[in-house]
């Protein structure tokens, strides 16, 4: 058998897997279907209330919006497009600053956070800096790199990776200290090379603390591609909502901040179909769990 055979530990683990009952399966239908229901009825209530209150005089809706007029301005950016171009092209340039800040923020957070967990001297010598910088607040860079890299994308891109980079770094530096070091031990002793235990242990070891912290990430990065377009921008969702802000638009800010939401949903769902696929040998409790997150 192989030194890879051996040291892959969800290869050489048989799955055990347990097929739910009948019985089982309609308790869960019936769950998530109140659950669901219950969801629906709470936003029912809180949009009823917030339209009922405007009606009525209550809340000012030049202040608050109404939800009729934040459908109504969503349909007018749809068939007619917004002040500063057609609203595709706002939710592509957001997400572009998002995608790419993210990805490249995540990679660099992994390979940093495993390279100084797995090497006491790196830690050493980067805790300092690591710590100084972790606790400059990251939004206020924002409007340096808006001076320095001026309103183009570049500048929303490096604010966005700044601030995903310690969420996933952090996660992926803890996750490799978690490590059984009763299972590094039985690698070395089997032969195995650094690179295989970092590959075959370390890396399938830490992957949970890494994909949990993809999605609290994801979250910063929508937050830094709207507040570096907030500060400085020439298209962006963070650019709409400021010239709507500007013009007293309170329907246009929420309707902003709907489609923020729909993506971030979106993004949700992905990184949650991409754990339980990468993490599927996780008992069944953990992964029913993770899903109602």
């Amino acid at each position: 058998m192989s030194a890879a055979r051996t040291l892959d530990p969800v290869a050489d683990t048989p799955a055990t897997v347990t097929p739910a009952l009948p019985s089982q399966r309609g308790g869960r239908a019936r769950r998530s279907l109140l659950v669901h229901a219950t969801q629906l009825a709470i936003v029912v209530v809180v949009l009823g209330a917030w339209q009922g209150l405007t009606a009525n005089g209550t809340l000012d809706p030049l202040l608050y919006g109404r939800p009729t007029g934040v459908v109504s301005r969503l349909d007018t950016w749809i068939t007619q497009g917004t002040a500063i171009g057609s609203l595709g092209a706002q939710v592509a340039a957001t997400l572009e600053e998002a995608l790419i800040g993210f990805v490249i923020g995540t990679a660099l957070g992994i390979v940093f956070g495993i390279a100084l967990g797995r090497i006491p001297f790196l830690a050493a010598v980067f805790a300092p800096f690591i710590k100084v910088l972790n606790a400059i607040p990251r939004i206020v860079l924002g409007s340096i790199f808006v001076l320095i890299l001026g309103l183009g994308l570049s500048s929303k891109i490096l604010l966005v990776i700044v601030l995903v980079f310690f969420g996933v770094f952090f996660n992926a530096f803890q996750g490799v200290r978690e490590v059984d070091r009763n299972f590094i031990a039985n690698a070395a002793i089997l032969g195995a090379s650094k690179w295989q235990v970092t590959r075959q242990v370390i890396l399938p070891s830490a992957f949970t603390w890494i994909i949990a912290s993809l999605h609290v990430s994801f979250g910063f990065a929508l937050i830094g591609a709207i507040v570096g377009e907030f500060l400085g921008a020439q298209r962006g969702l963070g650019y709409l909502i400021k010239n709507a802000q500007g013009s007293l638009d309170a329907n246009g800010v929420w309707a902003a901040m709907l489609i923020m939401a729909i993506v971030a949903l979106l993004a949700e769902f992905l990184i949650t179909r991409l754990e339980n696929r990468v993490l599927r040998w996780r008992p069944s409790q953990l992964n029913d769990a993770a899903s109602a997150l």
